[in-house]
């Protein structure tokens, strides 16, 4: 993994993003920072030319999107049209939302409508991933409904999009699925896994800086680049302070002790 293949997901800065002048100060402070590429999440309805021209103006490569699922699903010609005017050939389907996995019937209408909007991105030359949670490790038929997603979509219209804290909170092995996924991994959320006390005395579970938890990223990022990744993106769904202080802290440590 190079340094510049390290982006950094911006709904972590969301509160930050939420015009363009909030935009470009936040886009100007991960490059001081040192990340040299950003995924687009969760930001305000900014101008798709804006947001470009910001990105390229502070010299950040735009390497994925969080499109709406819904959007994904029904309008895959809008994704289409937007990814081409930010200059990006990434997007990732965030969240399965209105889906049971307890009911088969849901899952196979998620997976015929990913494998259906893929094909239109795929198409057009660009790239379709799952962005995975915990919620995706409820088994179907004995095996996790990830496992599911993957087998009954074509590789072609459905990439993946791993995220290390949430196999782990789903109770999965981040290298393990990475390895899974050879040839079918163009991004990977880094996202570490700690454990702490809480106000109780009991232990909890929850989002750290890369670094501070419990995730073996070295081995991680090894299985990831043996199959292919091309973005590796620091995201950190909450933080407990200044999320700049946060998402510095992952920075330095991916390039103090991370990259090659």
């Amino acid at each position: 993994m190079k340094i510049e293949q390290v982006a950094i997901q911006l709904y972590t800065l969301r509160d930050q993003c939420k015009t363009a002048a909030d935009y470009a100060a936040t886009l100007k402070r991960c490059r001081e920072i040192g990340y040299q590429a950003i995924q687009i999440s969760g930001v305000g309805p900014i101008p798709v030319e804006e947001l470009r021209s910001i990105a390229e103006g502070e010299g950040l490569a735009i390497c994925a999107t969080h499109e709406p699922g819904h959007e994904i699903l029904n309008n895959p010609q809008a994704v289409v049209e937007r990814l081409a005017a930010l200059g990006c050939g990434h997007t990732a389907y965030p969240y399965p939302g209105g889906i049971d996995f307890r009911k088969c019937e849901d899952v196979k209408r998620l997976i015929t409508g990913l494998d259906a909007a893929g094909a239109v991105l795929h198409a057009a030359g660009q790239t379709l991933s799952y962005h995975n949670h915990a919620i995706e490790f409820v088994h179907i038929d004995g095996r996790p409904a990830l496992e599911v997603i993957y087998e009954q979509t074509n590789p072609a219209n459905l990439q993946g999009e791993i995220d290390t804290y949430w196999v782990q909170a789903g109770g999965g092995d981040s290298v393990a699925w990475c390895q899974r996924l050879k040839g079918r991994l163009p991004l990977l959320h880094l996202k570490d896994f700690g454990v702490t006390y809480a106000e109780n005395g009991q232990t909890v579970s929850g989002f750290t800086e890369i670094g501070s938890g419990n995730l073996d990223f070295k081995a991680i990022i090894a299985a990831a680049e043996a199959s292919g990744c091309q973005w590796f993106i620091v995201e950190q769904d909450t933080c407990p302070g200044d999320p700049f202080e946060s998402i510095a802290k992952s920075f330095n440590y991916i390039r103090d002790h991370l990259v090659s």
